[in-house]
């Protein structure tokens, strides 16, 4: 069941079928047109006119009474309540992702991620819930240039999700949600629309398949 697509979610997710997905975790682009130090950037990171669509097709898919995670870059966070209402989700949660350093400055110095938690129904909640604040640990973005932690995300997979459940991310980068699924027992979908991320994606899932397959 697992699989690691490329292509655009706004295609691809249209042709899974409804109710099809235990949870979504997943890091959209922030509408904020990023670019690392090294000039490395994201797809559908400048216009908004994705999000709804591509947050509908979300909904759809996820089954009733389950869980999307989503971080969200924080400037837009009107945009991404927006679409969220739109589509039928309910806000449920926010978790704070706190950092050792500041990625950035400005008015402060940056050091935090966050993701909303959000609701399609009445999900139960987990038996032991997460902290809502967290440390990060830093990857080096080796492989994207806002790359998440597995580390950070597996402990959210496995609160909001059970053995062999299917993990959705239609905006999957590098892989991370997808590497952190495997590494629990779930299956995973990932969607990536940049060849380079997908590929190293791949690259990733690849060395965790030959890990478990060692481990066993």
């Amino acid at each position: 069941m697992s699989r690691f697509v490329l292509g655009d979610c706004l295609s691809v997710l249209p042709t899974y079928p409804a109710g099809a997905v235990d949870f979504i975790l997943t890091d959209p682009p922030y509408l904020v047109n990023f670019r690392d130090r090294s000039g490395r950037s994201i797809a559908n990171d400048v216009r908004d006119d994705w999000l709804a669509p591509a947050v509908k097709e979300m909904h759809r898919v996820l089954k009733p009474d389950s869980f999307m995670l989503s971080f969200y870059g924080w400037t837009k966070v009107d945009a991404f309540f927006a679409a969220w209402k739109a589509a039928g989700f309910r806000v449920v949660g926010h978790i704070v992702f706190s950092k050792s350093y500041a990625s950035k400055s400005g008015y402060f110095g940056y050091a935090h991620e966050s993701a909303y938690l959000l609701a399609k129904g009445r999900p139960a909640e987990p038996a032991q819930p997460l902290r809502d604040v967290m440390p990060w640990q830093y990857t080096g973005n080796r492989h994207h240039p806002t790359e998440k932690p597995v580390p950070c995300l597996r402990p959210l997979i496995e609160s909001f999700t059970k053995p062999g459940d299917i993990v959705l991310d239609p905006f999957a980068g590098s892989g991370s949600t997808c590497v952190a699924a495997a590494e629990a027992g779930r299956r995973y979908i990932g969607i990536e629309l940049l060849p380079e991320y997908h590929a190293a994606g791949v690259r990733r899932l690849a060395q965790v398949r030959q890990g478990l397959a060692v481990a066993a």
